[in-house]
């Protein structure tokens, strides 16, 4: 069993969830979290700790910011918007068995003192940005790292909060140019 608390945001991703492990859940029905739901989070933050695994979306990203800052020592789970997209919708309740696993296999944690590690330049000499590939590029790498896919600013956010190495961002990048190298070929 999961020791902390899983936070998603519906009931069927309750289900996905314990499909894949066996974890407790809250669900935050949507953005508009009840005054009972936020202390519910609350509670199982101070006792056990919680994992926010919310949909690679919009509106999972928008809830996932905001239990962040409400939650800082929250820790982070993100699962692929690919692995999680299914019948035309998007959301963990798609997601498989085995993406769930390795999502909370790299789970991440939101530093309090944020360390500039990485800057513009580094996303953008890593073609993160600035290229016609660079969305795709940024989501395999998150997806490699454990942080999931986002914008060239949130992705460049997430290294520097969610505790990625130097050493791992480099390793991952040139995994994906070896990975880019064999697809050409």
């Amino acid at each position: 069993m999961i020791k902390e608390v899983i936070v998603v945001e519906g009931k069927q991703d309750v289900q996905a969830v314990r499909r894949a492990v066996d974890a407790e859940c809250i669900i935050t029905g949507g953005f508009n979290l009840a005054p009972h739901t936020l202390e519910r989070i609350e509670q199982a933050c101070s006792k056990r700790g919680i994992i926010i695994l919310t949909d690679p979306d919009s509106a999972g990203e928008r809830i996932r910011k905001f239990l962040s800052k409400r939650f800082p020592e929250a820790k982070h789970a993100f699962i692929p918007k690919e692995q999680a997209t299914a019948n035309n919708d998007i959301g963990i309740e798609q997601a498989s068995g085995d993406a769930i696993r390795s999502a909370l296999a790299k789970v991440r944690y939101l530093e309090w003192k944020p360390k500039v590690e990485f800057t513009l330049v580094d996303i953008m000499s890593s073609g993160l940005s600035g290229v016609p590939d660079a969305a795709e590029r940024r989501a395999k790498l998150g997806a490699k790292l454990g942080i999931g896919y986002a914008n060239a600013k949130t992705f460049l956010y997430r290294l520097n909060n969610y505790g990625v190495t130097r050493s791992e961002f480099d390793e991952a990048i040139i995994n994906l140019e070896h990975n880019e190298l064999e697809a050409a070929e």
